[in-house]
């Protein structure tokens, strides 16, 4: 493991963490505050292009809804600014489960949920959609190709150029995928044994390191300091 790998328990915590200070938010300043602390989480497990990626869009974002705070008419920013704050709640939750399921092995996840006794009603569904997100990745790549291939642009351009034909070439192919995927990925887990119900055993170690207190540390500090803004 790395100097700065986490628990997965750790992992959990932050992502409660960030729902909560994201759901509570006082102000949008707040909220970039997250995706900044979000970002250097994500810089710690080396995902340097997630975090680049996530905080370049997010400032975009930002920089968006206080122009039509600024700019626009009552109307408009009734409309706009309702659309805004749903994707203001949700980018942070969506950015740190980015950065937690590209950095989190199944394995870890489920000796870390042992150790705390969760049910396995919660441990087996998490654990299949930790796998199942990065197969569902793969499969999009394929389809893609599959569509240039027959002449049509997996873009914002080809969707109003043939929306028809590109609608059919997304969610037909994606759906169907999807559900094999996620049947095959059920099949092998159980067949894996992850409904034994002895201890699981695991290569890597899972125990809390000073890491695991400093990053718990800074994003329940942050949470805190929301409540008095």
């Amino acid at each position: 493991m790395s100097a700065f790998s986490l628990d997965p328990r750790t992992k959990l915590f932050l992502l409660i963490a960030s729902v909560l200070s994201a759901t509570m938010a006082p102000n949008l300043t707040y909220e970039l505050g997250l995706v900044l602390l979000i970002a250097v989480f994500a810089l710690s497990c080396k995902k340097t292009r997630t975090a680049l990626l996530g905080t370049v869009v997010y400032v975009i974002l930002y920089l968006l809804t206080n122009a039509v705070v600024i700019n626009a008419g009552e109307s408009v920013q009734a409309v706009l600014l309702a659309f805004f704050g749903l994707i203001h709640k949700v980018y942070p939750c969506g950015f740190i489960g980015v950065v937690i399921i590209g950095t989190t092995k199944i394995s870890e996840f489920l000796s870390a949920m042992n150790k705390l006794h969760a049910p396995k009603s919660f441990t087996i569904p998490f654990a299949i959609m930790l796998r199942y997100i990065p197969t569902i990745r793969e499969d999009w790549h394929f389809i893609k190709d599959a569509m240039r291939l027959r002449d049509v642009s997996p873009n914002i351009k080809g969707l109003l150029r043939r929306p028809a034909m590109t609608l059919e070439c997304v969610y037909v192919p994606l759906m169907m995928t999807a559900s094999k995927a996620a049947d095959e990925l059920s099949i092998a887990s159980v067949t894996r044994g992850i409904e034994n119900p002895m201890a699981r055993t695991c290569y890597t170690e899972i125990r809390f390191r000073i890491s695991d207190v400093l990053a718990a540390s800074c994003f329940l500090a942050y949470f805190i300091l929301g409540r008095f803004l």
